[in-house]
């Protein structure tokens, strides 16, 4: 086996060891909780729970699946087999990240007002219709199709998370913060699980029909059965309240609510806009998610031209399995997922903040050693060390917008703090040069950037 085999193979084996310890402290847990039982509310809340995982998570998993599936080929699609120059793949990454960008502005407010489920059908379809343009080799259908895919983005990002919280919060009101808490590590996880299927379904589905727009196609029909299970399982819910608490009637104060949320201009009322800026620790949150998502996107972009440096430099004439590469990342975020929910179960757990300014600082450190070090496995295993923080940071980070913003404007803020992320991301990709030089320089400006993180969340969410 070569590095990246023998490395999918050692992280496989951490992995299938750390969920057999999962699962078996579940299942102690589980039985303590049976035992300390006095009443039947506990149970009918636990069958509750157990129903609204099954509604969400396998649509969560597809959805996520589907663009897990554009992970490994996005760019080698592009750049080999299109042979678009470099300076266009990023003017094509560049044009998806502005339409994000823009669109954040207003798909919350939309969702909040005509309805989550409504903003998670309408992902399916644009993101189907993005995958399709790969199929045409006109340049101006492409630069569409990534428009297509930066609005589904944002709705990837914000909607269905805002649906799952307001659910949630609908469904189980007396339920433990911890109970979220561990959720949202359990999603992360098997979302982990599903990029690790995807990566090696779409090398597979590539060696079978010989060109990489096969993932794209075959995440088209994980989309459509989202679509489905989507129409037939969910309920819609919107911003602030449809319904009268009270009552059960409709609530006259609701069209009134959601055009203030939607354009600021009733004198006594909040839009989302000035409730994120009079929360700090909301501005905090957009400020985190800005540099570290902004650098996971940037990593996306610039890993395998990093990885196929390293190769070409360790003597290596052989083309890397993207497909097995990505598989790999995607066991290093599961490894960090599980590592989570270990710490926020065990009985010593770690504050949220200092687990988090922790997990940024090592996410620094990810990127700036493999600039320094030019050794093949060291720059994968920096790479590994990132995204096993990533396994951290999403539980993290989701939890923390869970408790800090209110389910009336969830859609809307959640969609505004996706605006300065993907300003980000625009910028840094408008100014891409071809070389090792210019990559050097974005991984040490992300490693600086999420140290600046670390430090604010330190001090301004304790």
């Amino acid at each position: 086996m070569d590095l990246y085999q023998s490395t999918l193979v050692a992280f496989l084996v951490f992995n299938v060891f750390f969920l057999y310890r999962s699962y078996r402290k579940s299942c102690l847990i589980s039985d303590e909780i049976e035992h300390r039982l006095e009443d039947d509310v506990r149970v009918d809340d636990r069958v509750i729970l157990k129903q609204f995982k099954w509604r969400f998570l396998p649509i969560y998993l597809l959805v996520n699946g589907s663009d897990w599936l554009h992970g490994p080929y996005i760019y080698p699609i592009y750049k080999d087999e299109k042979g678009l120059p470099e300076e266009v793949v990023a003017a094509l990454f560049l044009v998806g990240f502005l339409a994000g960008g823009i669109s954040a502005s207003f798909t919350g407010a939309l969702a909040d007002r005509y309805g989550r489920r409504s903003a998670c059908l309408s992902f399916c379809v644009l993101y189907s219709l993005s995958a399709c343009t790969l199929l045409a080799d006109n340049i101006v259908v492409l630069f569409f199709g990534r428009i297509l895919g930066g609005v589904s983005a944002t709705l990837l990002y914000s909607v269905f998370e805002s649906w799952m919280v307001t659910e949630f919060n609908r469904v189980l009101p007396d339920e433990p913060a911890s109970t979220m808490s561990g959720f949202f590590s359990t999603m992360t996880t098997l979302n982990s699980v599903v990029a690790i299927s995807a990566g090696v379904l779409a090398e597979w589905v590539v060696k079978m029909t010989g060109t990489a727009k096969a993932p794209f196609m075959t995440s088209v029909i994980f989309m459509g059965t989202a679509f489905v299970m989507i129409s037939k399982n969910w309920k819609e819910n919107y911003g602030w309240h449809k319904e009268s608490p009270e009552t059960g009637d409709a609530n006259p104060l609701f069209e009134e609510k959601v055009e203030t949320l939607l354009t600021g201009s009733k004198p006594n009322s909040k839009s989302a806009l000035r409730l994120a800026f009079e929360d700090p620790r909301i501005l905090v949150l957009g400020l985190t998610s800005c540099f570290f998502e902004g650098s996971l996107f940037l990593f996306i972009f610039f890993k395998f031209p990093a990885l196929k440096l390293s190769h070409k430099l360790a003597g290596s004439t052989e083309e890397l399995s993207f497909g097995i590469i990505f598989a790999t990342l995607m066991c290093s975020m599961m490894l960090g997922s599980m590592l989570h929910q270990h710490l926020s179960t065990s009985k010593t757990s770690i504050a949220t903040h200092k687990l988090l300014a922790g997990t940024l600082m090592v996410a620094a450190m990810c990127f700036f050693i493999p600039v320094y070090i030019r050794e093949e496995a060291i720059t994968l295993w920096c790479f590994c060390g990132f995204e096993a923080c990533c396994g951290i940071y999403f539980p993290l980070i989701s939890y923390l917008r869970g408790q800090i913003v209110e389910d009336g404007a969830r859609a809307s803020i959640y969609g505004m703090l996706r605006i300065p992320l993907n300003i980000f991301v625009v910028v840094a990709l408008s100014t891409t040069k071809e070389g090792e030089q210019h990559r050097d320089m974005v991984f040490m400006t992300c490693g600086g950037l999420l140290l600046v993180a670390a430090v604010v969340v330190n001090r301004a969410l304790k």
